[in-house]
């Protein structure tokens, strides 16, 4: 009888003990809530579900203790968080807390990251964070979703406080944790001294605090810890100088940045794994040694840019010896005499930023080894002598930059026959001569030309027609002569035309009328005669500029030119055609998809009611907006219906885009349906990692059939989410083949003829006229995956301002993958990390294949068409990733 009462007594303990430490759980969380201010993440965050159900809250599968915090936050952090003693992940990058750091953080005492960065924290790091977390063990039953542990192997910390605002140093304290692997606190105005401290994280194998105003020496415990793999501290004000064994001390050194002294290049020989080696914004004075070619054959970033202090001299034949670089970068400084023509040995290298600097004499020949090369960057130099033709062979170029030098000669031809050009030509501010060879019409990708103030003449070929991508021509300062030629009208995308200073004669052409996104055009300084326009780019007078052509009349009245006789009005203009083509009673009903794009609507989109938001537009508003729906304003057209842009006059002259359903096709009212529904607002929380691979296997493999097994190759020109299906197993099928097209002997006539598909899944090349191509679909396909591993549209808010989701996803690779991955798709690999006790090999694993998914979609999505990936090859890197998976 007293053994029982006995075990009744000591599990009612046991219950009262575990309610309690529960109990001290729930009031942190609910304090936690009251004091931060984002009341769209708190709305789960209430009594009807347990916390361990509250959006951003993680716990232990086994012990439901509250194991990470992870939300968009504002606000301060409340000290109350101390109390979630099981708490192992406290993730609070990118919020808006303000404040300061609780010191009783330390009663987190299983805290394993603490994640703080790009918030706007203030004062210091507080020293009490360090108590209670130097000799903890990990307990059974708990672990790191990616690092998992034994139950004796000490917890590794990650602490990360980049882009705040603390000050007071690091504080010495910190060397109580031991079990430090990765500390981070770049770009805070900390101040102070490294302290010699930190030689106690035996096990740190990341460090960064650049731009942290720290000053002194380098504390030389720091070069004791063997594992280190990467050392970051450029943009302080650090002196001294490197051990001069430094190989031997830092075995596994890879990624270096400093601000020190020129000697220390001496003491890298011996680093066998360095890789990257950023020597950015230094103090640097003297010549480069030629030493540096006695680094690492693993070296595949050098950057020497921008350094106070110039580096001058000439650039050490030596650099050939450097045969691992991918990047090379020495901007800004003072380099003089030749490009050494040992730079053709760097036969991996794929950028050269080498403008900013006094290089003489001729490109060298040996350039043209370089297959490999995407960009090349001698602009701002003092080079001379012909363009090496030899450049043709690089067939990789993107873009090519040698502006600003004094260059001379005829551009040469095979230069203008490198297809691979999409991003710029730039030749500008040279002494090249002669005529531009027609071979120009065959730069079909290339999005900016640049020829200015150079010395070439005779006519504009007509060929530059071919350039059907551009969007910036300048052909300014030249003795260009002739008519502009009326191919010009071809390039469609084209938004700023510069001929200033040239001989050109003849009318001002009228195809700026046809040139839609034409945003300003400079004639001046010509002999251009008769009628100036007054539509299009003409209708606005900041948008162009006709001074200098004596022989011009008309246009709008701020050019203050003399009035056209009539006799010229109707003997020189150009014939015009009025064609009256009748509307059919069929085409009845017309849709308006896109809204004015007035700041007001767009600032305060969820303060719109539903109908604040639906203008009312009658069909004499929309025939007068499209200027009878006319083909010049026609931007797309499909199987049910055409697209038109227009100008809605009574509305602040907003820009909107009608349809025109063609109702007398079979399916186009049910098109109309489909097309007024919205994009689907389920997320993909629902979706684990290997079901959203296979998803986007079998929209590949769907791909991969129409691009490579299909006869003829057919293109299916809108693929996005909205229209991929899955059925009751899960397979993924590609639906909504309206705007499909075959590609063969006739794919010419597959041009397009406007921006058709989908914003933000449409590849950039189809918004300035090209073809339509198999890589068209992939890039939608990149973009597609992107959106499925980031949960985030190409379309979202944050993308603006030059950031896209592309260059989102670009940024994080390849050490930073898990900062964009949706955060659903964490939770539920935390959830199996902690419940499978997965291995640190498999974390490793896990982490390794997230990356290639992302760069996979980056490739996919690269601006240019040729250097994205072939279809067939994303399936077989899914088929791989699932494999190891």
């Amino acid at each position: 009888m007293n053994s029982r009462i006995a075990f009744l007594f000591s599990t009612l303990v046991i219950f009262l003990i575990s309610a309690s430490i529960y109990e001290i759980d729930y009031q942190a969380l609910l304090q936690f809530k009251s004091m931060i201010m984002n009341e769209e993440v708190l709305s789960s965050c209430n009594t009807s579900f347990h916390f361990c159900d509250w959006s951003g809250v993680l716990c232990g599968k086994q012990n439901k203790r509250v194991t990470a915090l992870n939300n968009n936050f504002q606000g301060t952090i409340p000290h109350e968080l101390g109390h979630l003693s099981r708490l192992c992940f406290l993730q609070f990058g990118y919020n808006k807390f303000n404040g300061v750091i609780p010191t009783n953080l330390s009663g987190c005492s299983n805290l394993e990251e603490l994640e703080l960065y790009a918030n706007k924290l203030v004062r210091s790091i507080p020293k009490e964070i360090s108590l209670g977390m130097s000799k903890r063990t990990e307990p059974a039953g708990t672990g790191n979703r990616l690092r998992p542990k034994s139950r004796t192997e000490p917890a590794r910390r990650f602490y990360r406080f980049r882009f705040c605002r603390l000050t007071s140093g690091i504080p010495p304290v910190l060397k109580n944790i031991t079990s430090m692997e990765q500390f981070s606190a770049t770009r805070n105005p900390l101040g102070g001294s490294i302290p010699n401290t930190l030689g106690n994280w035996k096990i740190l194998s990341e460090f960064y605090s650049g731009a942290c105003n720290l000053s002194g020496t380098i504390a030389h415990s720091i070069f004791n810890l063997s594992l280190l793999t990467n050392f970051s501290l450029p943009v302080n004000q650090l002196t001294g100088s490197l051990p001069s064994a430094i190989g031997e001390m830092l075995p596994h050194l890879e990624f270096l940045q400093l601000r020190d002294d020129m000697k220390f290049i001496d003491t890298l020989k011996n680093c066998s794994r360095i890789k990257v080696l950023h020597l950015i914004n230094c103090n640097f004075q003297g010549v480069l040694p030629t030493t540096i070619g006695n680094l690492s054959d693993q070296l595949s970033i050098l950057s020497l840019d921008g350094n106070d202090i110039y580096i001058y001299g000439n650039l050490p034949s030596s650099i050939g010896n450097l045969v691992g670089l991918i990047g090379f970068s020495l901007t800004e400084n003072q380099f003089t005499g030749k490009i050494p023509s040992t730079i053709g040995n760097l036969q991996k290298l794929q950028e050269a930023y080498l403008y900013n600097n006094q290089f003489s004499g001729p490109i060298p020949d040996a350039i043209g080894n370089l297959s490999l090369l995407t960009g090349l960057w001698l602009n701002s130099n003092k080079l001379e002598g012909h363009i090496p033709s030899i450049l043709g062979n690089c067939h990789h170029l993107l873009e090519l930059h040698l502006d600003d030098n004094k260059l001379s000669g005829k551009i040469p031809t095979p230069l203008l026959q490198l297809t691979s050009l999409t991003i710029i030509l730039n030749l500008s501010q040279n002494n090249m001569s002669g005529s531009l060879p027609v071979e120009v019409g065959e730069l079909k990708l290339l999005t900016s030309l640049d020829l200015s103030d150079n010395n070439l003449s005779g006519n504009i070929p007509s060929s530059i027609g071919g350039c059907t991508s551009l969007l910036l021509l300048f052909l300014k300062g030249n003795t260009f002569q002739g008519m502009v030629p009326t191919s010009l009208s071809s390039m469609k995308g084209v938004s700023t035309l510069d001929l200033l200073h040239n001989n050109l004669s003849g009318q001002i052409p009228r195809f700026s009328e046809q040139l839609t996104l034409l945003e300003y055009v400079n004639l001046s300084f010509n002999d251009f005669e008769g009628e100036v326009p007054v539509i299009g780019v003409f209708a606005n007078a900041r948008k162009f500029s006709v001074l200098g052509n004596s022989r011009l009349c008309g246009g709008l009245a701020q050019l203050g030119l003399p009035k056209c006789k009539e006799t010229e009005k109707h003997q020189k203009r150009f014939p015009l055609f009025v064609i009256l083509i009748p509307v059919a009673s069929t085409l009845f009903t017309i849709l308006c998809f896109a809204f004015v794009l007035s700041k007001k609507r767009k600032s305060h989109p969820s303060q719109s009611s539903g109908d604040e938001r639906f203008m009312k537009v009658s069909y004499a508003q929309h025939l007068k907006a499209t200027n009878g729906f006319s083909q010049a304003n026609l931007i797309g057209d499909g199987g049910f219906g055409s697209v038109y842009k227009g100008v809605l006059d009574d509305h602040d002259g907003g820009i909107v885009a009608v349809k025109v359903l063609h109702l007398q096709n079979r399916g186009a009212h049910r098109s109309f349906i489909a097309e007024c529904e919205l994009h689907s607002s389920a997320s993909n929380s629902r979706l684990s990692l290997l079901q959203r691979i296979n998803i986007l296997l079998d929209v590949a493999s769907a791909l991969d059939y129409l691009h490579n097994h299909c006869l003829p190759t057919l293109v299916h020109y809108d693929l996005k989410p909205s229209i991929i299906l899955l059925d009751d197993d899960m397979v993924a099928h590609v639906g909504d083949f309206g705007l499909a097209r075959f590609l063969g002997a006739n794919s010419n006539k597959n041009s397009t003829s406007g921006i058709r598909g989908t914003i933000g899944y449409t590849p950039p090349e189809y918004g300035v006229g090209s073809e339509m191509t198999s890589s068209g679909d992939v890039y939608s396909f990149g973009i597609l995956l992107l959106e499925v591993m980031t949960g985030k549209r190409p379309t979202d808010s944050i993308f603006n301002e030059g950031l896209s989701l592309h260059k989102f996803a670009c940024m994080a690779l390849p050490n930073h993958v898990t900062d964009v991955i949706d955060d659903d798709l964490l939770n539920f690999l935390q959830e199996d990390a902690i419940a499978t006790k997965h291995t640190i090999a498999n974390a490793k694993k896990m982490e390794e294949c997230l990356a290639s998914i992302i760069k996979l979609g980056v490739s996919c999505s690269v601006d240019s068409p040729p250097q994205r990936m072939n279809i067939e090859n994303v399936v077989h890197e899914l088929q791989h990733i699932l494999n190891i998976l």
